[in-house]
């Protein structure tokens, strides 16, 4: 399993978010880290970053050495890519 660092900036948009969606994003990024399954695009113009689907939130993150995930943000897919 990888190991996931989620920035303070991720930590607030995750608390700003329905309790219910909120869990669904944390597995799905749990479930990443584990196994490598989700819905993820590399994104373009952003170096190495890439992106997780969940419904309608985007979780943006690094692969970082090869057993480390970093969090960046997580935010409704209208505001993701400001």
């Amino acid at each position: 399993m990888k190991r996931i660092i989620i920035s303070d900036e991720a930590k607030a948009d995750i608390r700003a978010i329905p309790q219910h969606i909120a869990m669904n994003i944390l597995t799905a990024i749990h479930r990443l880290a584990e196994t490598g399954a989700g819905r993820v695009k590399t994104l373009k113009n952003k170096e190495g970053e890439k992106r997780l689907r969940v419904g309608d939130y985007r979780v943006r993150f690094t692969e970082e050495h090869p057993e480390t995930l970093r969090i960046h943000t997580v935010k409704n897919r209208r505001e993701a890519y400001r």
